[in-house]
């Protein structure tokens, strides 16, 4: 089967960060798979895609012409004729519908994301029948799939996208005599939750807490509100937080001691999950997956989102005792790797493929697409799926 795999852009953080992985599994499973990406932006998630030997065709102008994409990748399409188009987030998945509908091609989706636009979620929902399929990365994103868009349970696989890297650098363990290193990895947006974190901080500050060594707490990203959580921290008080911008995931990671995800919403988390990965305790927000693959006070700690209060106490009780924090980051690198081990990963895109194929062979048949015509009028075999 051959599958046109369409996502949004190669930025860094996004959703071109499991491409490497997804690719490889479906390649594993007999698919031959070419990757589209509608814009670049900053480009930061191609290199781990190539480096795996994955090659990545890219429309080079910005992300504003949607008329413009869709005309690119109805070209892209043309020329490789593909049996499946494969999309992931809105802006792909509605191009990539049209254009299937147009030739005749079954569309599968991803949806990895709690929160859409209310104009996304509309159209989604009122196109979710061009998706033949749709992949979710978590439990919880598939029930929101089925819940916000109607999408049938039987029309849902999950997916978690994210396979943890037996590679992945480790985090030291916290010693005496070092500064204790806390950490979070993400964009500066507010689902993120990070005045959440500056609030909680400023209340440790004005309840007196003092740790027991000295902190340092950066937060790796770039984002629209780096001015208003600098104010925020500035007001607060809160003088030994960084935002340091982005940084490479991996290396941020190892550097730390405690992670922490003061998220408002999320779906499966990949950056959280990294962090476990590299051997650390997490404090989060019970959102999403995260509270299902944190176990409280044995991988981490778990907070009701939105809650300063909850969350300065959390990180209090974390701190009086850092020799723990070792203990927690091994059982945590442990749970992670249980779950999303490269075997249960593959186990997990081979299952969805099998139900797409089922899904696939199942309809009744599709119209004769032995020919299509390309933008021009001229005539184009297209095989047969």
């Amino acid at each position: 089967m051959r599958i046109a795999y369409v996502i949004n852009s190669l930025e860094g953080g996004g959703a071109s960060g499991p491409v490497p992985a997804v690719v490889n599994v479906l390649r594993s499973e007999g698919c031959d798979v070419r990757v589209l990406a509608l814009t670049m932006r900053d480009g930061r998630g191609l290199s781990a895609i190539e480096q795996e030997g994955i090659s990545v065709l890219v429309r080079e102008r910005g992300e504003t012409n949607h008329f413009g994409a869709l005309q690119w990748l109805d070209r892209q399409i043309l020329d490789w004729q593909p049996d499946l188009i494969w999309t992931s987030l809105t802006r792909a998945t509605l191009l990539g519908q049209i254009v299937g509908q147009l030739h005749g091609i079954d569309v599968v989706s991803w949806q990895h994301s709690v929160f859409l636009k209310p104009l996304n979620a509309l159209l989604l929902k009122l196109r979710h029948r061009r998706s033949i399929f749709w992949v979710a990365d978590s439990d919880s994103v598939a029930a929101l799939t089925h819940s916000r868009l109607g999408v049938a349970p039987e029309r849902i696989a999950v997916w978690p996208l994210f396979a943890a890297d037996m590679r992945a650098p480790l985090a030291a363990a916290w010693r005496p005599g070092m500064p204790l290193r806390i950490g979070s990895l993400g964009r500066l947006h507010r689902a993120k939750g990070y005045d959440v974190l500056i609030a909680a901080l400023g209340r440790m500050r004005a309840d007196g807490f003092t740790a027991p060594v000295p902190i340092e707490i950066e937060i790796a990203g770039d984002g629209a509100l780096r001015e208003k959580l600098t104010a925020q921290a500035s007001a607060l008080g809160v003088s030994d937080l960084r935002l340091i911008g982005f940084s490479e995931p991996k290396s941020f990671l190892a550097g730390l001691h405690l992670y922490v995800q003061p998220s408002r919403r999320e779906g499966l988390c990949i950056a959280a999950h990294e962090a476990m990965q590299a051997r650390l305790p997490v404090l989060a927000s019970a959102v999403g997956e995260l509270g299902h693959t944190i176990l409280d006070r044995v991988t981490g700690r778990l907070v009701p989102p939105i809650d300063p209060d909850a969350l300065a106490r959390a990180l209090a009780d974390l701190l009086r005792d850092p020799d723990r924090l070792g203990v927690m980051g091994e059982a945590s690198r442990k749970r992670v790797l249980d779950l999303f081990g490269g075997e249960a990963f593959a186990r997990a895109g081979a299952g969805a493929l099998d139900r797409i194929r089922t899904v696939r062979e199942t309809r009744a048949p599709a119209p004769d697409r032995s020919t299509s015509h390309d933008r021009n009028g001229r005539s184009a075999s297209h095989r047969s799926t």
